[in-house]
């Protein structure tokens, strides 16, 4: 044991040698070429530009491009794809400038690249690390064959309000749940070697607090105290510095006052003094120039400000290029602050080896071997079907039996432009599958399919206007909503089983995507109501980019799966499951509204001096006279095609001490008549505490599989570490007293026992 003990001690004194060897010879070099550049050129590497015509994600586009990458004065470019296109940029800059420093180039690969997933909030759904894992794998491996290798993601951020668009893009609401999914993305992207020809450089954003805007607006302030913000928010940014994340991207909202691309606090102090951060950050695009309109100053104030802060790289806005050398000649910044911002953007580009070989991502035969291949795009089908998450599926309507005759309706029937959801620049949403062309492919011959529209997504011509910013999402049809009506009620009654997919646009959610009427909109819930006047079982597919208001959808529909906005694959995935060949095993990650008076709502919510037990009204309690507390669907809900029971917990002891750990088991049943999946799920309550508590914490899960009438323990180890908290002084601690543990299928259908902290 002592030998094997000194090998391990030996073995990690020499990766710990070999990576301080491997940082000397980094700052080495970066050292010897700084000496050679001049202060222009050390800006000039903190300005990344978009010069348009490839990949849009912004309303401004730079100018210039050529010259300046010529000039030294680029030192990243993003919004561009393609292996000789980005050859023909890089040999700019490496052929053709003064010292021929290579430049990164970046995109927003949010949910996969070409073989586009279900969106982030969708696959969290999975509660599905590894598969997570896979996901950015993939991504990683598509965009480096494109020559893609920094990307815009993940985005972290702990969102509460489904009014905001941007849900959609993230892992709902939960810190812990969301901690494990940044880990998982930036391990997929990142891999364990970032000079590898396959992997890429990850950007955990938006830093910090985004999701937190008032009013669910985007772009909007946001106000917490900061026990709050470390214990709520700020957990999935740290998981993903402590995977070892590459770059940070700052938000657009302001903390604590100070705008995100400005405040020091947030940039140095929190993320490079206390979390130990060693990669770089990048505004948000044009970040920097919006702290103009914060009331921050002039570009020339606001850049410095960014500089001084700790942020490297300006996206887009160029007020690093244009006034920093004033700033500096005015003694507003100093060489040594831009000289730090320089190095860490080399480090960057020393890291990807883009000094030892500037075009090792532009192999113009990877594209066609690696992008959109069947391996890949079946790994997107199986992704899919595991995001979904069944909310309602009364008389057990669901699975559809393989035979008979369905009537397809609704205006996501037949509709590829929405199938990849929000923030799929790059992928085709032409090459996506149709809920009609999957059920044709999966329910095989004997089952006869009639198709109708029946609505539009939206009738309003006006609030069209504003979804189809990036192309047409929103199609309005040349046919009257009643004749289209009276086509679907005909076209049900000449069926055995209606299925109706209805929901969301794509550009309903996301950036910009913000609501404050979460109903499934009026056409459509015109069609549902006919729809299920016909007497005929109706199921409802229902996709979105955020949790819906969908209380009357509920009481009319037979069964109700909601899907998401699932990828490229996404007909083929709805069809497996509607006909069985997938037992539906999602979960939700964001708590579902009965109406939007209620948000924000959230299951981790604090207890008051005036808790109401149930739904039940009591006068001076809190609650609502027009709404029960209660939300219609709670985090971690999710139905399957079996039914799953579950044992008493069972604890290993009563009484931990701060050094020992204890055991939680439950033992899960498959009581149905599926094999199937189930996520078990973990929370606990720190009874009395010296601050107000979350009256439930997740804390651990497991999904597992079981076969039907199959038994199987889980387990699960709490230690001193699951209970600590940031208390009032924000020390990190766990205070000794008595504890909850709760274990079950979701975050209200629970089983308990109780242990104490010494």
């Amino acid at each position: 044991m002592k030998k094997l003990m000194f090998f391990a001690v030996a073995f990690a004194l020499l990766i710990s040698c070999g990576q301080q060897e491997q940082k000397s010879e980094m700052d080495t070099f970066i050292s010897d070429l700084m000496s050679q550049m001049t202060v222009q050129e050390k800006i000039g590497q903190l300005n990344l530009v978009t010069p348009g015509g490839g990949i849009l994600t912004g309303s401004v586009v730079s100018t210039d491009v050529e010259n300046k990458i010529k000039t030294g004065r680029v030192g990243g470019i993003f919004g561009i794809y393609g292996p000789e296109n980005l050859r023909q940029a890089q040999q700019m800059a490496v052929e053709e400038s003064r010292l021929g420093i290579p430049m990164i180039f970046g995109a927003d690969v949010i949910h996969g690249y070409k073989t586009t997933f279900p969106i982030p909030l969708g696959i969290s759904a999975s509660w599905d690390m590894e598969l997570i894992e896979k996901t950015a794998r993939i991504a990683a491996q598509e965009a480096t064959a494109d020559g893609i290798f920094w990307n815009f993601s993940p985005m972290v951020d702990i969102a509460r309000d489904p009014r905001w668009g941007r849900v959609a893009e993230g892992a709902g609401e939960d810190p812990f749940l969301g901690s494990r999914v940044s880990e998982a993305m930036v391990r997929g992207y990142q891999q364990d070697d970032l000079t590898r020809e396959n992997t890429m450089m990850s950007t955990v954003k938006h830093m910090a607090l985004y999701g937190a805007s008032e009013a669910g607006r985007d772009y909007n302030t946001v106000d917490m105290s900061r026990n709050r913000m470390f214990n709520d928010y700020m957990p999935p940014y740290k998981a993903a510095v402590d995977a070892g994340v590459g770059c940070v991207m700052t938000s657009f909202n302001d903390v604590d006052g100070i705008p995100a691309s400005g405040n020091r606090w947030l940039l140095t102090e929190l993320l490079r003094d206390d979390w130990g951060f060693e990669g770089f950050v990048v505004s948000d695009y044009t970040s920097i120039n919006e702290m103009i309109a914060h009331g921050m100053g002039d570009l020339q104030t606001v850049s410095a400000l960014a500089l001084k802060a700790g942020l490297d790289m300006d996206m887009v806005g160029e007020g690093f290029l244009t006034t920093l050398e004033k700033s500096l000649e005015e003694g507003k910044v100093t060489e040594a602050e831009i000289d730090l911002a320089c190095r860490r953007v080399l480090e960057a580009k020393y890291k990807l080896g883009l000094f030892e070989d500037p075009y090792r991502y532009f192999d113009a035969l990877r594209p066609e071997k690696k992008i959109l291949t069947a391996e890949n795009r079946q790994a997107a089908r199986e992704v899919a079907a595991r995001s979904f998450v069944l909310l309602k599926n009364d008389n057990k309507f669901l699975p559809l039996k393989k035979s008979g005759t369905v009537a397809l309706i609704g205006p996501l029937a037949d509709n590829k432009n929405n199938m990849l959801g929000t923030w799929a620049p790059t992928g085709d949403p032409q090459l996506s599958v149709p809920v009609l062309d999957g059920i044709k492919n999966v329910a095989g011959d004997a089952v006869s399919v009639l198709y109708a529209k029946g609505a539009n997504i939206s009738d309003d011509p006006v609030f069209a206007a504003k979804v189809n910013v990036f192309g047409t999402r929103i199609d309005i049809d040349e046919r009257s909503p009643e004749v289209m009506l009276r086509e679907a009620v005909n076209t049900a009654r000449r069926a055995d089983v209606v299925v109706a997919v209805v929901g969301e646009a794509t550009e309903m959610s996301g950036e910009s995507g913000n609501r404050t009427n979460l109903d499934v909109p009026e056409s459509q819930k015109k069609l549902i109501r006919a729809l299920a006047e016909t007497g005929k079982p109706l199921v409802l597919v229902l996709m979105a980019g955020r949790p819906l208001t969908i209380e009357e959808e509920v009481e009319l529909a037979d069964a109700i799966l909601l899907t998401w906005h699932p990828g490229v694959e996404a007909g083929n995935a709805i069809a497996d499951v509607l006909f069985g060949n997938y037992n539906p095993s999602g979960k939700l990650t964001m708590t579902f509204p009965r109406n939007v008076g209620q948000i924000p709502i959230y299951y981790a919510h604090r207890n008051t001096g005036r808790p109401q037990a149930g739904d039940e009204f009591e006068k001076f309690k809190t609650n609502y006279l027009d709404s029960p507390n209660s939300p219609l669907f709670s985090f971690g809900y999710g139905l399957s095609y079996t039914t799953f029971e579950y044992s008493d917990v069972s604890l290993s002891k009563t009484t931990i001490s701060a050094n020992e750990t204890l055991e939680a088991k439950v033992t899960v049943t498959n009581t149905g008549e599926y094999d199937g999946e189930e996520v078990v799920q973990l929370y606990i309550r720190d009874v009395v505490t010296s601050i107000t508590r979350p009256v439930k914490e997740l804390k651990g899960f497991q999904k597992i599989s079981l076969k039907a009438g199959e038994s199987k323990e889980v387990s699960f180890t709490l230690s001193e570490e699951d209970l600590k908290f940031y208390n009032y002084d924000l020390d990190f601690v766990a205070e000794p007293g008595e504890f909850v543990v709760f274990i079950g299928t979701s975050s209200d259908e629970v089983k308990e026992a109780r242990f104490v902290l010494e």
